[in-house]
């Protein structure tokens, strides 16, 4: 099985678009917490993520909430969710669209 990976990135960006961080009212993806999204011929989609700090209080809930919600894209066949704390998220990784809701531009 061989998946249309642009299609399928696509998917999984409106998918992430659709999860918030409890503490501010903007979407992980927005916010720039998600760094990378990999995905094999066969629907094996590997996800590198940040937190905002590692103390955030979703530290635990967030990535299985991402991991779920991948799974819910069809065509995806698998999911692993990696947290890195390199680098360091930093406001700069927010997209504008999530510097505008949170007032830094």
């Amino acid at each position: 099985m061989n998946v249309n990976k642009e299609q399928l990135n696509e998917k999984i960006i409106e998918k992430l678009q659709s999860i918030f961080d409890p503490e501010l009212p903007v979407n992980i993806y927005d916010l720039g917490l998600i760094y990378k999204i990999d995905i094999s011929d066969k629907g094996y989609v590997n996800i590198t993520m940040t937190l905002t700090a590692p103390s955030c209080p979703a530290a635990q809930s967030l990535p299985v909430e991402v991991d779920n919600k991948i799974r819910e894209v069809e065509g995806v066949t698998d999911v692993n969710v990696m947290i890195t704390w390199t680098p360091k998220w930093e406001k700069s990784m927010m997209s504008e669209v999530a510097a505008l809701e949170l007032g830094f531009m």
